[in-house]
């Protein structure tokens, strides 16, 4: 896979990063502010990993190095690390949830 086809794959991901960030914060808009408090950091934590990868895809399209592959492995463990991430703000919103929240 050459850099700009990674590229675009990984500009994909980010957008579907993003419309699951908005559905979890349309959920979080739901709870109390307690609850809220609990999950803000984890939210936090989305939105830095989020831009990290966004700014890593910048550099590679803008720089194009010869030898991208730390570039690429960064990205790669960013994507693990939004997925956990993701995942474990889901469950707090769910646990923080006094009923289901549909979506």
């Amino acid at each position: 896979m050459d850099v700009k086809d990674f590229c675009s794959a990984m500009e994909a991901e980010m957008a579907a990063w993003k419309a699951k960030m908005y559905d979890a914060m349309r959920k979080i808009d739901k709870l109390g502010s307690a609850e809220k408090e609990k999950i803000l950091m984890n939210v936090q934590d989305l939105n830095m990993i989020m831009d990290d990868m966004a700014q890593r895809v910048e550099q590679l399209r803008t720089e194009c190095p010869s030898d991208w592959s730390p570039v690429k492995k960064e990205l790669e463990q960013g994507s693990i690390d939004m997925r956990g991430k993701y995942d474990e703000t889901m469950d707090a919103i769910g646990k923080a949830s006094p009923v289901s929240i549909a979506g």
